[in-house]
């Protein structure tokens, strides 16, 4: 982890100044499932009972079950520029959404929007990024079917991470940035799921058994900002460590949310482990949930 507990603080207090309103409730309760351990330590997408998960460097199906399908080991061929990263992810359609970058020490370049066969896990084609938008990373990103819009979020702890990138879905075409308010900070996947946008932060401090936590966001009509308020903290995985990608799983009312732990991230790269652990365990946790009335 990243942070110290001033900035989780102080994200919280702007958070509860800023919402105090109806809305400032979760949209559902959530209500632990199942814990299922992957092979990727990115994000989580499903569709047609099927699931899809990606590591920095890797793709994985698996079905309904959760038995291996297929892998793609070398996501990175066909690109004309360097890439090495793969963020959270997104379906629809059976085809799979990445935000692909180069990665180093803290810092994104390079960023696509890629698109890839949803069996063969092989790139099909890539959007024409527009690198004036002021986006410098990509940790996630999300299809919204109602508007037809791709969202992207960035990581990094500057002004630009403020604002998610949209780009159109049909077209590819670069639609604008939603500004979010307050916007939390060190974004690590995005989700969307019945009119309303989420995002899980890496805003804990493992060092201190600080649980991570996802935000909701409410986008205004003109998709020029959306206000954002706290959804759910985490406190409820097996060992607080890192927060990654999300997706819910609307036909069966699920919720999924990827989660590592046992590797210390400095700068947003593995360093050492913690006492206890040799290796970085990656798991899906599974909550059921219900709607708040």
């Amino acid at each position: 982890m990243r942070k110290t507990g001033i900035i989780v603080f102080g994200l919280m207090a702007a958070l509860l100044l800023y919402g105090c309103s109806k809305e400032t409730k979760p949209t559902v309760q959530y209500v632990p499932s199942a814990v299922h351990q992957v092979n990727g330590r990115q994000g989580v997408c499903t569709e047609n009972g099927c699931y899809w998960v990606s590591g920095s460097t890797t793709l994985t199906k698996y079905d309904s079950d959760w038995n291996v399908v297929a892998e793609n080991t070398e996501p990175f061929e066909g690109y004309s520029l360097e890439v090495n990263h793969i963020g959270d992810i997104d379906v629809y359609n059976n085809e799979l959404y990445l935000g692909v970058e180069y990665f180093m020490d803290g810092e994104g370049k390079n960023i696509q929007v890629a698109v890839y066969d949803g069996d063969t896990l092989k790139l099909k084609r890539v959007f024409p990024f527009r690198a004036d938008t002021g986006q410098l990373e990509c940790s996630g990103i999300a299809v919204d079917p109602d508007s037809k819009t791709v969202y992207m979020t960035s990581w990094i702890d500057d002004a630009s991470s403020e604002y998610l990138y949209m780009y159109d879905l049909d077209t590819g075409d670069y639609q604008g940035k939603l500004k979010m308010e307050p916007a939390p900070k060190w974004i690590q996947g995005i989700a969307y799921y019945k009119g309303n946008l989420y995002v899980t932060s890496d805003d804990g401090d493992a060092e201190e058994d600080a649980p991570d936590n996802m935000y909701r966001i409410t986008v205004s009509e003109d998709r020029k900002t959306g206000r954002v308020t706290l959804e759910k903290t985490f406190d409820d995985v097996t060992r607080q460590g890192e927060i990654e990608g999300l997706t819910f799983k609307e036909d069966t009312a699920q919720f999924l949310l990827l989660y590592n732990r046992g590797a210390r991230i400095i700068a947003g790269m593995p360093s050492g482990f913690y006492e206890g652990y040799t290796e970085e365990i990656h798991e899906v946790f599974v909550y059921d949930i219900t709607e708040n009335n």
